[in-house]
């Protein structure tokens, strides 16, 4: 009797134990909504399970953690391996599962695959704005399959975008306050740059930024309001392009020389499919950077630009902007347009050691760079 008793016990408590953990699974799996970045309402059970990442690698992994990316079941590898291959082979080498990864194509260039977007079955696709766009009505072939698409943005290069971004990168992996965090630390080093410039109530230096990839004989791309542009604007430059340029593309030599810019930044890669184009980055060596970045002050008629002449030319990484690591590099920035003001800032270690803090690989080259930088040698 004893036995049946405490059987039939045993019997009630597991139905209760099964019971309770469907519930909680049931309420765990509870479809939310929120609004991404631009504003659409996005349906999804939250935190993802299942993750496609089309950009913005290391701010999913960052906000998310590593352990982030065991949801990650395809990504858009070429904007990744493609565009910085020496950041891939570093995060390889420490997580070799990255390289099992699917890969569903690239948007920019035409090889993104929406049927292997559905083979893979995420519950999540994470998109930058320019992929969304980009996608157009195969993005609602996603959606109608049943799976939800939140758009990010970090090439706006605003504080508003790159806050906005990491909430909603918070919600998808469920680190809401890792994601806060990290939003505030991004936040005081705006305001601290904005607060310094605005009190100190100097002229605002004229700046250019190219993007070096095409080397010192052909003008390549320059910015308006986006990435490099409105960050130079956030330091408090005045950007000669933002007149001519609105987001990103070439501007006109002679109107470059005409403007006279007080500061000239040339960003990089660590690409060298260009024998001459702008190194900077991962693995490459200051002394290298420094001479590709003499190359650009021998165009015609750069001799006689203010930045040229007062050596106010500098490089700096294209990979560490659009990103929330990127606020070492608004210092910079405000470094190179304001240097009594920014004396005391060190923008190349504090892109370092935001790696140290919230991801698991650390940057080893050259992602700041000074014409008067002393070399090796």
């Amino acid at each position: 009797m004893q036995l049946y008793h405490l059987s039939k016990t045993l019997r009630i408590a597991a139905g209760a134990a099964v019971f309770a953990l469907a519930f909680s699974s049931s309420a765990m799996a509870e479809q939310k909504t929120f609004k991404d970045v631009i504003g659409r309402e996005v349906k999804a059970d939250l935190p993802s399970k299942r993750v496609l990442l089309g950009f913005y690698f290391e701010d999913y992994m960052a906000v998310g953690g590593e352990a982030s990316f065991d949801k990650v079941v395809g990504l858009s590898r070429e904007a990744w391996e493609g565009w910085r291959p020496t950041s891939w082979t570093k995060y390889v080498a420490h997580r070799p599962s990255l390289n099992s990864l699917p890969d569903v194509g690239e948007v920019e260039a035409q090889t993104f695959s929406v049927e292997k977007v559905l083979e893979l079955k995420p519950d999540m696709v994470v998109l930058a704005d320019w992929q969304y766009k980009g996608l157009g009505l195969d993005a609602e072939r996603i959606e109608e399959a049943g799976i939800a698409i939140a758009v990010v943005d970090f090439n706006a290069q605003t504080l508003e975008r790159h806050l906005d971004s990491a909430r909603v990168l918070g919600l998808i992996t469920g680190q809401e306050g890792r994601a806060a965090t990290i939003s505030a630390e991004y936040k005081a080093a705006a305001d601290q740059i904005a607060k310094r410039i605005a009190d100190a109530k100097k002229p605002q230096p004229k700046i250019y930024v190219e993007f070096g990839n095409k080397g010192p004989a052909e003008y390549s791309f320059t910015y308006g309001k986006n990435m490099w542009g409105a960050m130079a604007t956030a330091s408090g430059g005045d950007n000669i392009a933002a007149p001519f340029v609105e987001w990103w593309g070439p501007i006109n030599p002679e109107q470059v020389l005409a403007s006279r810019p007080d500061v000239v930044v040339i960003a990089g890669t660590e690409s060298r499919k260009n024998p001459t184009s702008m190194l900077m980055g991962e693995g490459i060596a200051r002394k290298e950077a420094v001479e590709r970045l003499k190359g650009f002050t021998t165009r015609a008629g750069w001799s006689q630009l203010p930045a040229v002449q007062n050596g106010r030319v500098y490089g700096v990484y294209q990979g560490a902007s659009r990103s929330l690591a990127d606020y070492p590099m608004m210092q910079f920035f405000a470094k190179v347009l304001y240097p009594e003001l920014f004396a005391d800032l060190n923008p190349e270690q504090a892109y370092k050691d935001f790696y140290k803090k919230y991801l698991p690989v650390t940057p080893e080259g050259t992602f700041t760079v000074s014409l008067s930088d002393k070399t090796d040698g």
